[in-house]
């Protein structure tokens, strides 16, 4: 006799708890940073067990990781303007907006620290960077399919993101409009 495993639904208690979760973390890190909180006061803020949090993700860098991903592929969808430069100042002022938002230096600085926690934490930036890479390739091979000439995912990483997290990173001012179109012109 087969048992039925209840069917999973998206959304429900679980997706709360998730969301709960990400979000006690990333105030945690916006107060406090990186390594200076536990899972049991994630928990707390977020009103779960601690046991819930050690259930789904195993450990603090494994949540950590997630919230990094998380806020990654909760961006905008890939611009489409109909030309490579449209394409890429819409999607460098997404980032802008993104990085300087509420939450986007303590993700930022989630991402730099978690970096040096071990293998997990290089596993998690790692798959920022191959998300991100990933995003900005389909970018660009739509523009070569244009017949435009485009950069490499790396190129538009080194002379346009890296500068932007920089400046986010060390405080050094605002990401102008001019500034972030300046940086994909002096990249084109």
């Amino acid at each position: 006799m087969n048992e039925r495993q209840p069917a999973r639904r998206p959304g429900g208690r679980s997706a709360r708890v998730g969301a709960d979760v990400h979000r006690a973390v990333t105030e945690l890190i916006g107060e406090r940073g990186y390594g200076a909180f536990t899972v049991g006061e994630v928990a707390a803020r977020a009103g779960v067990a601690d046991s819930s949090i050690y259930r789904r993700w195993g450990n603090l860098e494994a949540l950590l990781s997630e919230v990094v991903l998380a806020r990654l592929d909760a961006q905008s969808p890939m611009p489409d303007t109909g030309s490579l430069a449209g394409d890429l100042r819409t999607y460098a002022a997404q980032v802008a907006r993104e990085i300087t938002g509420p939450d986007g230096p303590a993700v930022l600085h989630l991402a730099v620290a978690l970096s040096g926690t071990g293998e997990k934490g290089r596993q998690a930036r790692d798959a920022l960077r191959t998300e991100r890479t990933r995003q900005l390739q389909t970018m660009l091979d739509r523009a070569r399919d244009r017949g435009e000439q485009a950069p490499d995912a790396f190129g538009v990483l080194d002379h346009v993101l890296a500068p932007m997290y920089i400046r986010v990173l060390f405080g050094m001012g605002p990401l102008t409009p001019e500034y972030v179109d300046g940086l994909v012109d002096r990249l084109l």
